[in-house]
Parts: C-alpha cells; sequence; structure tokens
C-alpha cells in the first residue's frame, strides 16, 4: 500500500473504529465520576514525537505514525500492555495492566515481582501495545497478513511514591477497564496499597505502527481463483455472568449491563 492509501485509510479506520468500539478515557463518551483523573486530548508537548534511531519505523516505513493523538488513541483502547526488561541478563517480557494519565503511562504490579524489582532500579524498558483490527487473505500465503495498531514506547520508569499519585494512577486503571465502579467497589485499603507497586513512564520516545486496508498480493497472483479479503475483528463484551456468591437482591449496575468495547 502506498503511503498516501495508508493515511487516507487510516483517518476512516479511525472514525469507523472509535464508533464500533469505544474504550475508556478519551476514546469513549463516558466520564468518570467524581474527582477522577482527566484523560484529555490535549498535549502538553509537542504534538508529535520525533523519531530517532530507537523508534524509528525500519521496515514498512509508510506505516509508521508519530502523532501524539494518534499514539495515545492507541493506549486508551488497549486494556493490557507488555513490559519487556532485562534482568541479570535474562531479558522478560511480562503483561500488565496500565493506564494514560496525561504524557505519562502508568501500570502496576506485585511490590514483590521481579518486573518491580529491575525496572525501579532504573532499567531501560520497552513498553508495546497491539490492537489486532482483522486477518487479512491474499492469495498468496506468503502475502497474509494483519491489521493492527501498535505502539511502541521506551523509557525509564520510575516508582510512583507519593500516595495521592499511586491513588489516582490505581483509579484510573479501575476506570480505564469500567468506567463508574470505582467509586461503587470497595477502594484499596493500606495493606493493599503497600502491596502494590505503580511505575510511571514518561512518554518521550514512542511510535506507532499501523497496518489497513485489503491484501497486496504479487501482480500475477490476481488472477489466481482464490478468496481474497478481510475478515474483521474487534472486542465485544458478553453479557454480564453474577458470582454465585452475590446477592440476588443486588442489582446489576447499568455500568456493567451497557458495557460496550
Amino acid at each position: 500500500m502506498k503511503p498516501g492509501r495508508d493515511v487516507l485509510a487510516f483517518k476512516r479506520l479511525f472514525l469507523t473504529h472509535a464508533a464500533l468500539a469505544p474504550a475508556t478515557n478519551q476514546m469513549s463518551g463516558h466520564e468518570p465520576a467524581g474527582s477522577a483523573p482527566r484523560f484529555s486530548k490535549r498535549c502538553t508537548v509537542s504534538e508529535s514525537f520525533t523519531p530517532n534511531e530507537r523508534t524509528r519505523v525500519v521496515r514498512e516505513p509508510q506505516r509508521g505514525v508519530y502523532d501524539r493523538e494518534t499514539i495515545y488513541r492507541i493506549l486508551d483502547e488497549g486494556l493490557v500492555c507488555h513490559v519487556g526488561f532485562a534482568a541479570n541478563g535474562q531479558p522478560f517480557v511480562i503483561p500488565t495492566l496500565y493506564a494514560r494519565i496525561g504524557d505519562a503511562v502508568y501500570f502496576h504490579g506485585s511490590a514483590a515481582s521481579r518486573m518491580l524489582r529491575g525496572v525501579s532500579e532504573g532499567a531501560n524498558i520497552c513498553l508495546t501495545v497491539t490492537l489486532t483490527d482483522g486477518i487479512v487473505l491474499a492469495r498468496s500465503v506468503f502475502n497474509h497478513s494483519m491489521n493492527y495498531r501498535s505502539v511502541v514506547a521506551l523509557g525509564k520508569a520510575a516508582l510512583v511514591d507519593a500516595p495521592q499519585e499511586k491513588l489516582e494512577a490505581l483509579r484510573a486503571f479501575t476506570e480505564k477497564i469500567l468506567p463508574k465502579r470505582w467509586d461503587d467497589a470497595r477502594q484499596p485499603n493500606e495493606k493493599e496499597l503497600k502491596a502494590t507497586s505503580i511505575l510511571r513512564l514518561p512518554l518521550t520516545e514512542a511510535s506507532a505502527k499501523v497496518r489497513v486496508g485489503p491484501p497486496e498480493d504479487d501482480l500475477a497472483d490476481y488472477a489466481l481463483p482464490v478468496w481474497a479479503g478481510v475478515i474483521p475483528l474487534r472486542t465485544v463484551a458478553g453479557a454480564p455472568v453474577r458470582d454465585e456468591r452475590c446477592d440476588l437482591g443486588i442489582p446489576l449496575p447499568a455500568y456493567a449491563a451497557e458495557y460496550r468495547r
């Protein structure tokens, strides 16, 4: 796909995807109740990341995207990130929940985990988020692909010590998963807060890579009698299932009954 077509198709993808599968933060129309952290579209720094040797997309460079709005939309729609780091010469990649607040990503784990110990000591990390939008079926096996949106962010994460910032990050995790849940459920007690570590990664080095559109076959293969096209993929929420120990007299909250992705 040529760069111009990629950009136009990419814009159409976001208009469609935002309507069909809104996520929390700025990707949804939901506003967290009370004094939840705001997830503003406005950037407090430059509107685009400057690509460098570490973040520039090398393979299929026309798919590279560096503007903050696009990168933040992908981050806000994802639910799980993968954090890569090295400890004692051994690389690890750990999945974890996360949330973006302003120009930083917060992620968490057990205070005793290897990831938190290594990263909190100032190790370099690589944080990635990937959204899959479709299976691309080409006429040749070689040209099969996926439509996707992904973000790679690099840097050093800092351990969050300030109690209020830590609580705001935990609230952001909760509201990102399900808006209005924070004020409904029991909030963390002192023991739980001590057992949970929060890390902040400033978004200073990041890039996105996006693939949209139909398959790209070799010219000779277009004459083959093989079906080709795209099978769209999207995350769909099922009907809520009541915990068997949940009192039947407790009604299903509207925010759960009406939850959509």
